[in-house]
């Protein structure tokens, strides 16, 4: 691309919701924030047009909470919630790892070990710590290729699952990325091997040990 061509507005979106993001999971914006789009635009040099489009991807993460008429905020971190979706993740993840065993589709469970290795990479980068984690989990439910389950984990982890929780269980805990990446070895393995018993419980004994903090 020539030197004085003009950025792709895809170009300008990524550049937006990385610098938003990155001002809400340090905490610059804290929940509860709202966001003024007309100054945050200019505060980064852009129009609203790709500031509006970052704030609807960054609503998909539970990050940010559009509403009509209001205009949008920083999500808040509500402790009942995160604990209801992580029940919900200790119910049906478990029991997908055993259906996964049985399935093994192909292309999900190389998705989930890019995942792993994608991981151990960038275990000291938290966003992308976030994102990687997250795919692992998704593509664990979608090795057992059934659509109902897919669906219900997309929504679980895209509005429920915030990266805010993440960043505060990293930030308490910083070596877990790495323990989270050996967990999910094992439950690769055991999917892979077609052992339903082993990756349901593995699964379950990893989902356990990483409850919301008390604090978030």
């Amino acid at each position: 691309m020539a030197a004085n061509a003009p950025l792709r507005i895809e170009s300008v979106v990524d550049q937006v919701y990385a610098a938003v993001r990155a001002r809400i999971l340090s905490g610059e914006l804290p929940g509860g924030s709202r966001l003024l789009q007309t100054s945050l635009a200019d505060e980064l040099g852009v129009s609203r047009t790709p500031l509006r489009e970052a704030l609807r991807r960054l609503s998909t993460e539970g990050l940010v909470v559009l509403e009509a008429n209001r205009g949008a905020t920083v999500a808040g971190r509500d402790l009942d919630d995160m604990w209801q979706a992580w029940r919900a993740r200790l119910t049906f993840e478990p029991a997908a790892a055993r259906l996964a065993a049985e399935v093994r589709e192909p292309e999900s469970l190389e998705r989930m070990e890019t995942a792993i290795a994608r991981q151990r990479q960038v275990a000291e980068d938290v966003a992308a710590s976030f994102a990687v984690n997250r795919e692992f989990h998704v593509a664990l439910v979608a090795s057992a290729a059934n659509p109902h389950l897919s669906q219900f984990a997309d929504m679980l982890w895209l509005t429920r699952i915030g990266a805010p929780i993440f960043f505060g269980q990293a930030a308490e805990h910083p070596d877990d990325a790495q323990q989270w990446a050996d967990d999910h070895e094992g439950i690769l393995a055991a999917v892979r091997a077609g052992k339903g018993a082993a990756a349901e419980r593995l699964t379950r004994e990893h989902i356990a040990a990483s409850p919301p903090e008390d604090d978030a």
